[in-house]
């Protein structure tokens, strides 16, 4: 039975060679003692300035992103539901285990981040494009998002930060 009190994406396991439990991110692999927690640390108005998040995305644009063109296509014509259905299959791939998302995030991402499997490295608030910043911002470490749209286009983020 899932634990209720862990991030999306996080399980309870129980370690065969110590006989204790340990978590697992089954989309990050990452496997950790202590219990992740769903605790975010903010400010009054909900936000901290100073909090750092670190994420990776996949980005697929369309015909109405703020710049139509990528390195891998020079100018995108798909509609922004076509963009959706991408990603969607994107997370799909990811979340089966049949992909990574650094793979498709080097092979599919309109980003130049896909050189860095998605990688946008550390950021504050007020780096990022609001939608992008406020959903990343409420992911827990280890969790994937469900499709974000902002002026670049449609994302999937990782956070790991």
């Amino acid at each position: 039975m899932p634990d209720e009190d862990l991030p999306a994406g996080w399980e309870k396991r129980l370690s065969k060679s110590r006989g204790k439990h340990y978590y697992f991110n089954a989309v990050t692999k990452q496997s950790v003692w202590e219990k992740p927690s769903r605790e975010k640390r903010k400010r009054e108005d909900g936000t901290s300035d100073t909090e750092t998040a670190r994420a990776k995305h996949i980005l697929c644009k369309h015909k109405d992103s703020r710049r139509p063109s990528s390195w891998r296509e020079k100018d995108i014509t798909r509609t922004v539901e076509e963009a959706t259905a991408i990603i969607e299959g994107h997370r799909k791939a990811i979340v089966d285990g049949t992909s990574t998302f650094e793979e498709i995030a080097t092979t599919e991402s309109d980003c130049s981040s896909a050189k860095r499997g998605g990688d946008l490295g550390p950021f504050t608030r007020g780096k990022m494009q609001k939608s992008f910043e406020d959903a990343t911002f409420a992911l827990a470490v280890g969790e994937l998002s469900k499709p974000v749209s902002s002026d670049s286009g449609i994302h999937i983020i990782l956070r790991y930060g």
